[in-house]
C-alpha cells in the first residue's frame, strides 16, 4: 500500500479533497480523491439496496450507522490515508453482503421464493403498461390496482426477476417482458403504444415520442413527467386506457429466470457427481451492469465459445447479452442460469458459498471464474462484496471503472489479482489450463 500513500495529499488538502481535478500540485493523479470517489460508489449501491428492503418495512441500525460513517469519511479535511480508505471498501463490501441479504428476506418474506419461470418477450392484443427499474413494491401495488382491468402489465429490464416469484406472477395479466438492458429504453418506449412506470434508477431523459405517456415514482424523478407520491397508479392506469391497444406479437425467444440459491443448493448432490465425474468441468459467473459500449460483445462471444461441459450463472443486466442463448443443459442442470438482477446478487454468492462447503474447497480453489462488466455504483458495492469475501481472479471489462486510475489498478492487481478481460478466446483457454 506504500504506493497509494504517496500521492495526493498535497492535492486533496490544496485543492479541495474529493473534488480535486488539478493535476500541477503535487504532478500525480488525485488517488485519494477517486478511492474516495469510489467509497462514494460503494455507499450510494449499498443505499440503493436498502431503500427497497425499508419499502417492504426491513431496516437495519448497523448498516444505517456504516453509511452515515462512509459518507462523512469522504468529506473535504477528513481522511486522507489511502489504505484506511480501501481497508473501509472492503468493510462497505462486508456490509454490502449483510444489506443484499435484508433485501433478500424482504422479498421472500412478502412474495415467495423464486422458482424457474418461462417469461414471454412479445406483447399481447390490449392495453398495456410496462413497468421499469427494480421497485417489486411499486409493481406489486400496480399489478393489485390493475387486476380485473383489462390492461396487461409488462416488465422492462431490470423487473424481469418479478416473474420468478409466486407473490407477483400469480397476476395473470403479468404476461411478458419487453426489452432488454436498461439502455434500449428510448427505442423501446417509443415503439410500443403503453404507459410506463419508472420505479427506480436506470430511467433515461425521456424522448418527446413518449414523455406525455411516462410517469415516475419512488426515488425517480424525469423533466415534464409526472412523478406519483405514494403508490396510486390511477393516473397510469387512464392514461393506459387512453391509449391504443397493442397487438398480438410474439417474442423471438421465451426467457427463463427465478432460479433462487435454495433451488441450485437442492441440486448440490447431484452437481457434486457431475463435477467428480467430469461432466461439468468449471462454472462461470458472467454478468454485472451493461452499456451501449460495443467492447460489451465480448460477454456473449466468451460464453458462445465455452464448452459444453461448462455452466453459466448470470445476473444483473449484463445478462441480457447471453440469455437468450439456448445453451441446453447437462444431464437435467441448466447450462445457462439466471438469478436475477443486480439486487440478486446475494444468490449468487451463497451459490459459491455452498460450492466450497460442498467440496471442501475455499472459494478460490473451486473450479469457478467470474467474469463481470463495466463497474459503477450498484455494481461497485458488489464488486468490493466478492473483494470482501477474498475472491481473487475476477476478471472486469470492458473498460476500467471511472474511478480507477493506473496505481489504484495496480494495487488492485496485487492485492486481488483482478484481471481485465482480453481476447474471449484467449481468456477462456487461460481460465481452463
Amino acid at each position: 500500500m506504500e504506493r497509494l500513500k504517496m500521492f495526493c495529499y498535497q492535492c486533496a488538502q490544496t485543492a479541495g479533497g474529493t473534488g480535486c481535478t488539478i493535476k500541477g500540485v503535487c504532478g500525480k493523479e488525485p488517488t485519494v480523491a477517486r478511492l474516495q470517489d469510489n467509497l462514494i460508489f460503494t455507499s450510494k449501491g449499498m443505499a440503493a439496496y436498502l431503500y427497497h428492503a425499508r419499502e417492504l418495512g426491513y431496516t437495519d441500525t448497523e448498516i444505517d450507522a456504516f453509511l452515515e460513517r462512509a459518507f462523512y469519511s469522504t468529506f473535504t479535511n477528513v481522511n486522507f490515508d489511502a489504505e484506511d480508505i480501501i481497508n473501509m471498501a472492503e468493510e462497505a463490501g462486508r456490509m454490502n453482503i449483510k444489506t443484499m441479504k435484508l433485501l433478500k428476506k424482504a422479498h421472500i418474506d412478502t412474495f415467495g421464493e423464486p422458482e424457474p419461470t418461462e417469461v414471454q418477450t412479445g406483447t399481447v392484443k390490449g392495453h398495456a403498461i410496462i413497468a421499469t427499474g427494480h421497485g417489486l413494491k411499486a409493481l406489486h401495488e400496480l399489478l393489485k390496482q390493475t387486476e380485473g382491468s383489462g390492461i396487461n402489465v409488462y416488465t422492462h429490464s431490470e423487473l424481469l426477476p418479478a416473474h420468478g416469484y409466486p407473490g407477483l406472477k400469480k397476476y395473470d395479466h403479468l404476461v411478458g417482458n419487453l426489452g432488454k438492458a436498461w439502455f434500449d429504453q428510448k427505442n423501446l418506449f417509443s415503439k410500443y403504444t403503453a404507459a410506463i412506470l419508472g420505479t427506480s434508477n436506470c430511467v433515461l431523459i425521456p424522448k418527446e415520442e413518449y414523455r406525455d405517456r411516462m410517469f415516475t415514482t419512488g426515488p425517480t424523478g424525469l423533466p415534464g413527467v409526472p412523478h406519483i407520491d405514494g403508490y396510486d397508479y390511477t393516473p397510469v392506469i387512464e392514461k393506459a386506457k387512453s391509449l391504443p391497444e397493442l397487438n398480438e406479437e410474439p417474442g423471438e425467444v421465451i426467457l427463463t429466470t427465478g432460479f433462487s440459491s435454495s433451488l441450485v443448493i437442492s441440486l448440490k448432490d447431484k452437481i457434486k457427481k457431475l463435477v467428480e465425474e467430469g461432466r461439468i468441468r468449471h462454472f462461470f459467473l458472467v454478468g454485472g451492469c451493461d452499456s451501449q459500449l460495443k467492447k460489451g460483445e465480448y460477454y456473449r462471444e466468451f460464453v458462445q465459445k465455452l464448452p459444453q461441459d461448462t455452466v453459466v450463472l448470470t445476473l444483473a443486466c449484463g445478462k441480457f447479452r447471453i440469455n437468450d442463448l439456448a445453451l441446453g443443459d447437462i444431464e437435467g442442470i441448466p447450462r445457462l442460469i439466471d438469478l436475477g438482477q443486480c439486487n440478486d446478487s446475494i444468490v449468487a454468492i451463497e451459490i459459491a458459498e455452498a460450492l466450497s462447503d460442498l467440496f471442501g474447497k475455499s472459494i478460490n480453489e473451486l473450479p469457478l471464474t467470474i467474469v463481470l462488466s463495466w463497474m459503477e455504483q450498484k455494481a461497485v458495492a458488489i464488486l468490493w462484496s466478492l473483494l470482501s469475501l477474498g475472491i481473487k481472479g475476477i476478471y472486469l471489462g470492458p473498460i476500467i471503472p471511472g474511478w480507477v486510475n493506473d496505481e489504484i489498478f495496480e494495487v488492485l492487481k496485487e492485492r486481488y489479482d483482478l484481471r481485465l478481460i482480453g481476447d474471449p478466446e484467449e481468456d477462456i483457454k487461460e481460465i481452463l489450463s
